[in-house]
């Protein structure tokens, strides 16, 4: 993951778990939980907006007006 093994990892637990306490950890994994969600999500929606932004449009159908004038006949 960021080179961290199963050592280090714990000791970050048990020092996390030491100046929170107990009942804050689940609480803080929430909300920590919930900010990497949002995060991705709105990561997500600026990739489809700058993907969708970089497609060509179709070309919307205008009225092509002619610049030929009908033709009358005068009597």
């Amino acid at each position: 993951m960021f080179g961290l093994g199963v050592p280090e990892l714990l000791i970050i637990f048990l020092v996390a778990l030491l100046l929170f306490g107990g009942a804050k950890l689940p609480e803080l994994a929430r909300g920590l939980g919930r900010a990497i969600r949002n995060f991705r999500e709105e990561a997500e929606s600026i990739k489809r907006e700058i993907e969708k932004a970089a497609e060509p449009s179709p070309p919307s159908p205008e009225k092509k007006e002619s610049s030929e004038q009908p033709v009358t006949k005068q009597s």
